[in-house]
């Protein structure tokens, strides 16, 4: 990715089939989001490098470059850092990813079709560090999206750091060595399930101890490997891996097929009074085939 320094801030150039309002639009879905605040077009975010808490303010700077600032003297002095700040927001935004084989899939395909007509430009917004991904995976599962938010908010509110600029706060997710000295016990406040905490602790302690890493997961090149690997752990089903290798590893061939929401926005594209059968869905995805991830991400967004 091309980008450069401006005085104190930074312009970084987006590619073909970029829209970052349709982005900022997903990043709204709730209004109880914790990690980042979002105003008048803008995100504000605190990210974490080392040791440094940096707070970003990410805009448009025209239709095809973001402008980067540094806000509350949080701008760190060495360049490695600045860059690295730089190749979380190209993670975090999907900037690598050649999108226009999935949009000519899509323009054929009847399920497909009004989804990316509806959202072109939008990216699998990513969640970039492998714990902050598989503990919003767990803590998401068999619960309403609402409620996911709330136990977000609490755990992020009780075991993360924050940064505070112009009176407001700036969250950052907790890290694995946060959570893998935690009890049950200690977690029994934030009115998750004791399943739950457990899941947290242990995913943590394997992703702090080095058992689980994200280079590890990557390394296989191969989705059904990562899946594999994923799901030998406590907790961690195929749903949950599977939206682990969607937000995190960025395989674009992962698919949460047992997905109710990814099952309700195909049941509304085709004008069903039933949700769809697994085996209707994977006859519908054979086109899909390598981009079953941007289909699924696609579909949600008709429901949240």
């Amino acid at each position: 990715m091309i980008w450069e320094e401006k005085e104190e801030q930074i312009l970084l150039k987006t590619i073909p089939d970029f829209n970052f309002t349709q982005n900022l639009n997903y990043l709204s879905r709730s209004t109880n989001e914790c990690l980042f605040h979002i105003h008048d077009n803008k995100i504000r975010k605190a990210i974490t490098v080392d040791k440094y808490t940096i707070l970003v303010e990410i805009k448009e700077h025209d239709e095809h470059t973001l402008l980067i600032e540094f806000l509350g003297n949080t701008r760190p002095g060495r360049k490695e850092v600045r860059e690295q700040v730089v190749s979380y927001i190209i993670e975090w935004f999907d900037l690598k990813t050649e999108i226009n084989p999935f949009y000519e899939i899509a323009e054929k395909d009847p399920v497909l079709n009004q989804a990316t007509l509806q959202f072109r430009g939008l990216r699998i917004m990513g969640i970039p560090d492998l714990f902050e991904s598989m503990a919003w995976g767990i803590l998401g599962q068999q619960i309403n999206l609402t409620y996911a938010y709330t136990l977000k908010r609490r755990l992020v509110e009780k075991y993360g750091r924050s940064v505070t600029f112009e009176g407001e706060q700036y969250w950052v997710f907790p890290t694995a060595r946060d959570i893998a000295k935690l009890t049950v016990e200690d977690l029994a406040e934030l009115k998750m399930t004791v399943k739950k905490c457990e899941y947290l602790i242990d995913v943590a302690g394997q992703i702090d101890t080095g058992l689980l890493t994200k280079e590890m997961l990557l390394e296989t090149n191969d989705v059904k490997k990562a899946e594999k690997i994923l799901t030998k752990i406590r907790g961690i089903g195929p749903w949950t891996a599977n939206y682990v290798l969607m937000r995190c590893l960025r395989f674009p061939s992962a698919f949460p097929i047992d997905d109710v929401g990814l099952h309700n926005a195909i049941k509304h594209v085709i004008g069903s009074d039933q949700k769809p059968t697994k085996d209707t869905i994977q006859q519908l995805a054979l086109p899909w085939k390598g981009w079953e991830a941007y289909a699924t991400f696609y579909l949600w967004r008709f429901l949240y």
